[in-house]
Formats: C-alpha cells, structure tokens, sequence
C-alpha cells in the first residue's frame, strides 16, 4: 500500500484539474436555471399543463437537495475520484435523455437522475480545490471556483434563450455533451486518488428523515400558491411530511451516536454563519434570476432573446470584478470585503425598487452589472472564512452542507417569493380598483371615457389589464423591498464571525491510498 499526499499527487497536473473544477460546478448549477426559458416550447411539446411543466424544474431542484448531503459519506466510502467520475458520466447521460425525452413522464425521471448525479459535482470540487492549493493560496483558488460555481445560473437563461430560439428546446440539454465529455477525459487522466474513510457507517435514519423534511418542503412551497395552500388535503400532508422529518432529524442529531451530519460542523462558529450569509446571498440572486425575465419580458415588453441578453451583465460583473477580489483576498479582512459587497448588493436591489417598464437598459445593465460584482466580492472570501477553522477530513462533508444550504437557500427563495409576487399584484390589484369606478372623473370626459369606460365590457376589460399592469409594477417593487430589508441580518452575521488568518503551512495530512 503506497502513501501518496494528495496535493504532492496533484501538483503536475494542478493547472489541468483546476479547469476541471471550475467546468463540473459550472455544468450543474447551468442546469439549475438554463431551462427556465424553454418551458413554453418544451410545454407544447410535452403536452403538459402549465403547472406540470414546472416539475421539469422542482425534481432536479428536490433530488439534487436530497442527495447533496450524503456526498461526504459517498466520497469517502467509495473514494473522491471515483465518485466525481461516476457522477460526471451519469449527469452527462441524463442530460442526453433529457434531451430525447417524448413524454411529460419520461422527462421528470430524467431531470431527477440529473439532479441526483449533478449534486456531487460542486461539493466535490470544492474539496478538491481546497486540498489541492495550500492555505495561504486557497483564497485565490476559491474565487476562481466561485465564479463557476454562481455564473452558471446567471447565463443559464442567456443560453437557454439562444438555444431555444436558434435551435431547438432539446438542445438546452445536448449542450451539456461536450463539456461532459471533456470533463470525464480530464478527470480520469488528471486528477489523483483520495483518502477512503470505510469506517464511518452511514446514518439511514437522518438521511432519511432530512430527505422526507426537504421534499415536504419544496412541494409544499411550490404546489401551495396553485391549491390554495392550507385549504388543500395535499398541501397539508406535504407540511406535514416536512415537519416530522426536519424533527426525526434533529432529534437524530442530537440524541444519535452516528449522526448524518459530523456535529463537529455545527460546532464551528464561522461555518455556521457561513452558511446563513450563503442561505441569504443564494436567496436573493436566485430570485433576481427568477424575477428579471418575466419582469422584461411581460412588463418591459422585451422579446425573449433580449430579456436573457439583459441578465448577461451579471456574468460580466462577476469575471471582471474577479481578479480584483483575487488580489485583495489575502491582504484584507474577509468579513470587510463581504460587508462590501453586501452594501453593493443592497445598493442594486435598491435601485431595482424604483424601476418602471420605462427605466430602459441603459439604466438597468449597469444594476445587473453591479449584482455580478456582488458575487466575487462574498462570494470567494465567504468560502475561505467557512473552510479556515475546519479540519481537512472534514472538507468533503462540509462542502455538500454549504451546497445543500445553497439550494435550499435558492428554492425556498424563489418558492417564497413568487408567491409573494402572486398576492402582492392581487392586493395592488384591489387598491386601484377602487378608483376604476363611474364615478372617477378622470374616466368620465375624452379618450378615457371611450376606452376605460367601466360600463362597458370593452372599457371594463381594458381597465382591467390597465389596472393589473400596474399591479404588476407595485408587486416587484414590494419583491425587491423585501429582498433588500432580508440583507439586513446576514450583514449581522458577518460581524458575528471571528476573523481568522490562513495558515503559513496546511497542518492536515491528507494521504491516499493506492
């Protein structure tokens, strides 16, 4: 049996494999939103109903959240590099499927196998960045995977439109072959062995009752707008099935002696505000994603290929901005660098409230801009401080937590949120409609009175749109009111945490066994 220190192992091919890692998160968390634009096509397609078209979304969403969590038991039962092989195969074959799918069915079993083979992909390289580069080099690695990791789901609907558009809905999944393929080669020649742990058994009870608590979740959040929440049986029993499993997991966590997650992770101060700011940040930019192309495309009147070139600043934010924060990471405090770009976000959001129909791109590119800085500038030093008072046996696990936290944090947000939207128009709605009477003089003399003549079932519907346009406009604005008041408390967790400094020399062994 030969020992082989896995950054020693590495270091020839560090350039080649750091591509790689860059490559899978960016592959997975592009699927997490490049579909979102072709709903409409693949809808037809699939003959689906609007509200099962959306299970394209939820079941990569839920199987990807549900399986995250057991990546660091995965990895160390059957060994990191085999496990980031097998689930780059498997997310390249489910892909193709996707694409090839016929039936509504047949398409909701292949995105949740895409989810389940995709969840691996960025806790597994986050690990591998941070074993692979040395403490004091670890800042620098970390914003350059962190914007593989948060672009994906910026050109996602960018790429999903142009896609659609010039091809055809099928190929938003196709696209994923030869990234696949060159992700797999570059593994298998590249990147080394890692220490197997075959002594930790595995926990069924709490993965169990995690997995139950998650789905509960997500459905519930996702199907309660539409059935009128707690008044439907389903909705219910979804709560339900929530609860008891987040209360069968906490009780396992706290009572059991082989617990799911390492409680060594609950223990660390800066990790677990990490994982608040990251549940907050993941929150407001999935929902800005969410939120932006309908807003452009059914307010602005954008067609759909401008409304994805609209989001594109984000992803230009974020690589210009990159450099910059690569520089300053080791030289200044990483809770100032994060309190910065919270500000910046802040700052956008901000002006996202008093945005019109009529602002225009002119003043909205340069906001978009300004997200994407946001995410280098927490992003990278939000990591380093998350990883730097873990031990190294406990990256792997550590990484799919903050995934899982990240995804929930991303669809609980935007579950919640569209909801939100939906009774925010419909109380706007009800406001202005009390000026849409006879009685208003301003529709009793003029063009007003032919057209918005509320006596008339022309004037009537016509005021109606009118009134529901406006409504619209109120709703967003309440959305990204109430996204800009959310940042308030995750500033307060970065003055909670403690500075720390990396170390000079990384004191974790990290040995492979051949």
């Amino acid at each position: 049996m030969a020992q082989i220190d896995f950054a020693t192992a590495a270091r020839p091919y560090r350039g080649m494999i750091t591509v790689c890692m860059v490559a899978a998160p960016l592959l997975q968390t592009l699927d997490s939103t490049i579909a979102n634009v072709a709903l409409p096509h693949m809808q037809g397609s699939l003959s689906a109903t609007t509200d099962q078209i959306s299970w394209v979304l939820t079941s990569y969403l839920i199987a990807a959240a549900i399986v995250t969590p057991a990546i660091g038991w995965l990895a160390g039962r059957f060994g990191r590099r085999r496990l980031f092989l097998i689930s780059m195969i498997g997310f390249t074959a489910a892909s193709m499927a996707c694409g090839a799918a016929q039936s509504l069915e047949q398409m909701v079993l292949f995105r949740m196998l895409q989810g389940v083979f995709g969840s691996a992909l960025v806790p597994l390289s986050q690990a591998v960045m941070l074993d692979m580069y040395a403490p004091h080099e670890r800042g620098e690695a970390l914003s350059l995977w962190s914007v593989g990791v948060m672009v994906g789901p910026i050109i996602g609907p960018t790429l999903g439109a142009f896609l659609t558009e010039s091809y055809n809905w099928r190929y938003v999944f196709y696209v994923n072959l030869p990234v696949g393929v060159l992700g797999v080669i570059g593994l298998w020649a590249f990147l080394p062995a890692s220490p197997l742990d075959r002594e930790r058994r595995f926990d069924w009870t709490g993965f169990s009752a995690l997995a139950l608590g998650i789905a509960g979740l997500q459905l519930m959040l996702d199907r309660g707008e539409t059935k009128d929440w707690f008044d439907s049986a389903e909705v219910v029993a979804e709560a339900t099935l929530a609860a008891v499993g987040f209360y069968v997991f906490a009780v396992q966590m706290a009572l059991g002696r082989n617990t799911f997650i390492s409680l060594s992770l609950l223990r660390d101060r800066n990790f677990l505000t990490c994982l608040g700011v990251q549940s907050m940040m993941a929150l407001v930019l999935n929902v800005t994603s969410a939120l932006l192309p309908p807003y452009f495309q059914g307010l602005g009147n954008y067609p759909v290929m401008l409304s994805g070139l609209a989001m594109a600043p984000r992803g230009l934010g974020t690589v210009l901005s990159a450099p910059i924060v690569v520089r300053l990471i080791n030289h200044v405090d990483a809770r100032i660098l994060m309190l910065l770009g919270l500000g910046v976000l802040g700052y956008s959001t901000w002006q996202m409230t008093e945005w019109t129909p009529d602002t225009g791109l002119a003043a909205q590119v340069p906001v978009v801009l300004l997200q994407g800085v946001t995410i280098s500038l927490v992003f990278a030093p939000l990591q380093s401080v998350a990883f730097a008072t873990l031990p190294g046996a406990l990256r792997t696990e550590a990484s799919g937590v903050i995934a899982l936290f990240r995804n929930l944090g991303g669809s609980v947000g935007v579950s919640v949120m569209e909801t939100l939207l939906a009774r925010n128009t419909q109380v706007a709605h009800a406001d202005l409609a009390r000026f849409a009477t006879p009685f208003n003089r301003a529709l009793q003399s003029g063009a007003a009175a032919g057209a918005w003549n509320p006596a008339t079932p022309a004037g009537a519907a016509t005021l109606d749109a009118m009134v529901n346009y406006h409504a619209q406009i109120t709703a967003y604005r309440d959305d990204f009111l109430t996204m800009l008041i959310g940042m308030v408390p995750a500033a307060g967790l970065v003055l909670f945490m403690r500075r720390s400094r990396l170390a000079a020399a990384d004191p974790d062994a990290h040995v492979v066994v051949d």
